[in-house]
């Protein structure tokens, strides 16, 4: 994966079937966002031993975290486990990392591609990401680029910007599907609209080359300056390089575009 694992924050759950025990769950959640964890894990043990599967994945999530007990990721995969049985797809998701990292069960990447499997097929958008990273790696699974492709498009369209970044490389590669630049181009463009740093530079390299949109060195300089100000590797001496082929005019144009773009938070960058 390109980040660290981090299970999903503990989540606003819908109230259960009996009256009393949602009570003690919703007691247990309004007691977690103002971070009273003791309240919490009150309400919310009592409800994981009797199988509630929100209640065992909250539990699993406070132990990943060491929120209200000690940090413990044997005990958070032995509750992710136990939710994930129950078919909770955060939870399901949430075990597939952890076995594909190592926290807390033995690193086991086969296992890691059954649990994050699970979680993808119930539309998981974290999870199918997961999923075609490891088809498109060969981890846990045979490599296939095709499959990769196809759990990549399925995050993407939910809107994960790693999936749309990945998708935008395996067109921009030919990697699972026909080489198609300007499709590169769409799906770098939309995950560098959501801060993606190293979709931004791709999509400065993409206008830079005029591969799939005419080219363009106002817009490549401008996304590898803002690929450089969001920590993007070798976006900045990039950035240079283009701007040896500009004019004093045409830096500035891409100076000031990168600010408005930036300050619109992506949604002024034309």
């Amino acid at each position: 994966m390109t980040t660290s694992l981090r299970m999903a924050a503990l989540a606003i759950c819908g109230a259960l079937a009996a009256p009393a025990s949602a009570q003690d769950f919703n007691v247990g959640q309004d007691a977690a966002r103002i971070g009273d964890y003791e309240t919490a894990l009150e309400n919310w043990r009592p409800l994981a031993e009797q199988g509630d599967a929100k209640a065992q994945y909250n539990l699993a999530h406070m132990y990943y975290e060491g929120l209200g007990v000690t940090q413990d990721y044997a005990e958070a995969a032995r509750w992710s486990r136990l939710a994930a049985e129950h078919g909770h797809a955060d939870a399901q998701y949430a075990l597939g990392l952890m076995y594909y990292y190592g926290e807390g069960v033995p690193q086991d990447y086969a296992a890691a591609a059954r649990w994050s499997r699970l979680a993808a097929e119930h539309g998981h958008a974290d999870a199918q990401y997961a999923l075609g990273f490891m088809y498109h790696n060969g981890f846990g699974v045979t490599q296939d680029y095709e499959e990769a492709v196809r759990w990549y498009r399925l995050a993407a369209e939910q809107g994960i910007a790693d999936a749309q970044a990945r998708l935008g490389f395996m067109y921009h590669n030919g990697e699972g599907v026909p080489q198609d630049h300007a499709e590169a181009a769409r799906w770098y463009r939309s995950a560098a609209e959501q801060g993606h740093a190293h979709a931004q530079y791709n999509l400065a390299l993409i206008y830079f080359k005029g591969e799939g949109v005419a080219e363009d060195y106002v817009s490549a300089h401008m996304w590898f300056n803002i690929s450089s100000a969001n920590g993007g590797e070798d976006a900045a001496e990039a950035r240079s390089r283009v701007a040896n082929n500009m004019t004093r005019e045409q830096v500035a144009d891409a100076q000031a575009r990168a600010r408005v773009c930036m300050a619109s938070e992506y949604q002024d960058c034309d």
